[in-house]
């Protein structure tokens, strides 16, 4: 029994001294001596990560971490230009455990001197002198500038993707270094490229076609064999073919016979140069040698590489039905089927059916590959039927559409959208307490919008203008009539998360005192996102008891959010506006009121309690939609 309390003692003693020796995270004190804050942020992260060690090792580890810390507040300086810094790591205690105070004498940071870049390869031929004096001109790390090793890589790897841009697909870092004079703080470079032969496009090999047909891989890769590589054409290209439906992903290559492709494999990463530790070091030697398939080509002065596309195809058919609410139709459904490739064609097809409670159709659109210029087209049937506001029309219609989404220069958010249209319709029309009567008519349209905002769903800051114009003729009586559009809307963001918007829209229809035009092209309004306040499509021309489109329109509203956080929020608003036939002849209808805002990935849901002014009665506005 005696011998057991001692075993038991004996061990207590053991863990107690373990738990002891075991050391606490020391405290980091940080003299940074005049160093910039991107040196300090270095040092301070890389400190940090040692000290964070310390407490999962006794304390027989810790002269060791000291050291550690000691050598990567070096090598931290040394990323920012301080080759010959002094670093000064003691130790002490106070209440809370051992602190280390680091002090730092960075001395002189080091800057460029001499800077040799040289050509191998076919690129070192005499027809290639103007190609290398622009690349030697646009090198980023010039005789004088700061000598910091994120510059120093980005430096390098800008020079090889500009020599890789065209003609030399398989050039590469022969070798690099930079040598550092302790005495002068300057540092010679030296980078040899090899740019490899002169590289051009050959046949096209498609892999991962399974029912989308080649041809549409050849619609939008286009060279003929011989063509001299360019990257920004293997990127447009790869870029095309993923914005069309067919793709879940697209890859283009070029290919070196059987072995792998070079720009699939990860990058042998360009050594950084190693400074050693102790004070005065005089050079920092560096060199990256690059292994390649392509060495066996290394000799030659052209060659000629396969071109590779390589795909994965979405899915063939797709079946989806959407369910919503709001308040001026209520309840409504719509079941969407869409099938890509259609009896063995690049088409994608749309077959649709949605039925609400004022309004019910049925389409089948088909829809062409985007064209080399991202241009959309379309060809489509569609069956309509609405009854709103006392105007009843029943619609069959054949139609085509052109559609263009374009990014602005450069990094612009820009973005610009044309939109094009032809329509052969006829439409059966019956006002409520009037006239019944056929109207077969051929419109033309057009849209032009300028988009540039901070989020296309929920934004904030920016602004969107769209122009746009019709004309068309009935076809059984031979009367034109023309129409044209303004809208425009601006947001302000107030504070973290408020925002104001102010948007408009004027309209005008021109035709003859008597020529009968189609409803679309006519204007009513009134309801959520209009004026609200009042009834959908409420404001308009009044005839024989319905609501019909009128000859000229103006709407503006102006509208601030609060939001509580980043969903939910309130909003204050005031509409007003008109449909009649004639600017003139405008009575403003006013609508105001408050609602709720909620965010949500398909963009701001709205719920409004409005009055209108004109009526002398409040209404409730929403719109809620939802997927599946």
């Amino acid at each position: 029994m005696q011998t057991a309390r001692r075993l038991f003692l004996a061990l207590g003693l053991i863990l107690g001294a373990a738990t002891t020796a075991r050391a606490e995270r020391p405290e980091v004190t940080i003299d940074p001596g005049g160093v910039p804050p991107a040196a300090l942020r270095a040092i301070a992260s890389s400190v940090d990560s040692i000290a964070r060690l310390a407490e999962d090792q006794d304390g027989g580890e810790a002269a060791r971490l000291r050291r550690r810390a000691h050598d990567a507040t070096l090598s931290a300086l040394a990323t920012q230009g301080y080759f010959v810094p002094v670093v000064t790591l003691s130790v002490g205690e106070d209440i809370g455990g051992e602190t280390w105070d680091i002090a730092i004498e960075p001395g002189v940071r080091a800057t460029v001197g001499q800077v040799d870049l040289r050509f191998e390869g076919r690129l070192a031929a005499e027809d290639q002198a103007a190609r290398r004096a622009a690349l030697t001109k646009a090198w980023s790390l010039p005789r004088d500038r700061l000598f910091i090793n994120a510059d120093w890589s980005k430096a390098k790897s800008d020079l090889l993707e500009a020599v890789g841009e065209r003609d030399y697909y398989l050039a590469r870092i022969a070798s690099s270094r930079a040598q550092v004079d302790a005495d002068t703080g300057k540092v010679s470079l030296e980078v040899v490229i090899d740019s490899g032969p002169r590289v051009r496009m050959g046949e096209l090999v498609t892999l991962g076609l399974e029912r989308v047909p080649e041809e549409l891989i050849r619609r939008y890769v286009r060279y003929a064999p011989g063509d001299p590589y360019e990257r920004e054409k293997l990127e447009d290209w790869q870029q095309a073919l993923q914005t069309t439906a067919f793709f879940r992903g697209a890859f283009v290559s070029l290919v070196l016979d059987d072995a792998k492709d070079p720009q699939n494999e990860a990058e042998v990463p360009d050594a950084a140069p190693s400074v050693p530790a102790a004070v005065g070091a005089s050079s920092t030697p560096e060199a990256a040698s690059y292994a390649t398939p392509a060495t066996a080509m290394a000799d030659q002065q052209e060659v000629t590489l396969p071109l590779r596309v390589r795909v994965s195809e979405a899915p063939p058919k797709r079946l989806s039905v959407s369910a919503g609410v709001d308040d001026d139709v209520g309840g409504r459904v719509e079941v969407l089927y869409r099938q890509n490739v259609v009896f063995g064609h690049p088409l994608t097809m749309e077959a649709g059916l949605g039925v609400d409670r004022k309004r019910q159709r049925a389409y089948l659109d088909f829809y062409l590959p985007p064209t080399a210029k991202g241009e959309k087209d379309s060809i489509g049937l569609l069956a309509d039927h609405s009854d709103i506001q006392g105007l009843e029309v029943t619609r069959f219609a054949l139609g085509a559409t052109r559609l263009r989404v374009r990014p602005g220069a450069g990094d612009s958010r820009v973005e610009y959208e044309t939109r094009f249209g032809v329509l052969a319709a006829h439409d059966q029309i019956k006002i409520d307490q009037g006239d019944s009567y056929s109207l077969p008519t051929i419109t033309g349209t057009a849209e032009w919008l300028r988009r540039d905002v901070d989020s296309k769903y929920n934004p904030r800051e920016g602004n969107l203008i769209a122009v746009g114009g019709g004309i068309g003729t009935t076809l059984d009586r031979g009367e034109p009539f023309t129409r044209a559009t303004l809208r425009g809307q601006q947001w302000w963001p107030v504070g973290d998360r408020d925002v104001f918007t102010l948007r408009g829209e004027v309209g005008k229809l021109w035709s003859q005192s008597d020529a009968l035009v189609p409803d679309d092209f006519g204007f009513r309004t009134g309801g959520a996102r209009t004026i609200r306040g009042y009834k959908y499509l409420s404001i308009g021309r009044e005839l024989d008891g319905a609501i019909v489109g009128a000859e000229a329109l103006a709407v503006a509203s102006a509208e601030y959010m609060h939001y509580f956080d980043e969903m939910f929020g309130v909003g204050v608003f005031v509409d007003a506006g008109d449909a009649a036939e004639s600017f003139g002849d405008m009575r403003m209808n006013l609508g105001y009121g408050l609602g709720a805002r909620v965010r949500t990935p398909a963009g701001p849901l709205f719920l409004d309690l409005a009055y209108g002014q004109r009526t002398s009665k409040l209404r409730i506005h929403f719109s809620l939609g939802l997927a599946f």
